[in-house]
């Protein structure tokens, strides 16, 4: 996808590491001004990711915070490819800020796992079955019907690029059920289920009532991002917004919840053969 290295995904992904790598230090902005002659509020900029930052800031903040310099070389090379544009520009009008960071990020990942207990994911979702879920919604305006359901497709380009993005999706059998659009509409949608499966960086798991309880049954859905230079985080969706999880121990909450879905929901192979059962209904 062109553009995946999205400036402000980078800078926010950045300004994490330097938030978490500061904690776990034990010190204070305060503190980590006076050891870096970095002024404090530019400290909060940096972990915020308001503006970019310099790969010398970046080294020195690391260093007093007691990083090893494999990570002072991993993170100050990261700075410097944060000059690209946004994919998602020609959306912005329509995509609300919470979630052009979730994509700026995604774009960013290595690998995704996102669970989906009631409808499925936007990124295996057909042209026509986004263009009906969108419509049924009152969260998208009708006149950005088409705008919105356009950047959902371009982002799902994500999974056929030359280094695709490796997708681990455990779906809930309701939202395999769900009545989206006509009964050809979602055959269709299954049949792209089927194709999706069949690719090596995708994996389909299916959650049947049947197979049993699980770490996720009370919370929603939730994603969780894996990097190549940065440590992983958690997303979760709310009606008007997002909650992104970035604390070590609370994503890692997330990661074995995750672990324990892929344990309990259907095999592959059965998942796919689900699906070959309800085309047959």
């Amino acid at each position: 996808m062109a553009g995946r290295n999205d400036p402000s995904a980078l800078r926010w992904l950045i300004g994490v590491e330097l938030a978490a790598y500061r904690r776990q230090a034990g010190l204070t902005l305060t503190e980590l001004s006076e050891a870096t002659g970095i002024t404090k509020p530019k400290l909060g900029h940096m972990e915020m990711g308001r503006y970019q930052q310099n790969p010398d800031d970046i080294a020195n903040v690391l260093r007093a915070c007691g990083t090893d310099e494999r990570t002072v070389d991993r993170l100050s090379s990261l700075s410097g490819r944060s000059d690209s544009k946004s994919w998602w520009a020609p959306w912005a009008h329509v995509v609300p800020d919470w979630l052009k960071t979730f994509v700026g990020l995604e774009g960013l990942a290595e690998s995704e796992f996102v669970y989906q207990p009631m409808v499925l994911p936007g990124l295996v979702q057909t042209e026509e079955y986004a263009h009906a879920l969108t419509a049924a919604t009152d969260f998208v305006r009708q006149n950005h019907n088409e705008r919105f359901v356009s950047f959902r497709l371009a982002r799902a380009r994500r999974l056929n690029d030359p280094d695709p993005l490796r997708l681990h999706a455990v779906v809930g059998e309701a939202a395999l059920r769900l009545a989206v659009g006509t009964p050809e509409m979602r055959l269709a949608q299954y049949e792209r289920l089927l194709e999706l499966a069949d690719q090596p960086n995708i994996t389909l798991q299916v959650l049947r009532p049947e197979c049993g309880p699980h770490d996720a049954g009370g919370a929603g859905q939730f994603v969780v991002l894996h990097f190549d230079e940065a440590r992983p985080i958690a997303y979760t969706e709310q009606l008007d917004g997002a909650v992104y999880v970035q604390d070590p121990d609370d994503v890692r909450t997330y990661t074995l919840a995750a672990e324990n879905l892929q344990h309990v929901a259907l095999e592959p192979a059965e998942s796919v053969a689900l699906v070959k059962a309800l085309m047959a209904e």
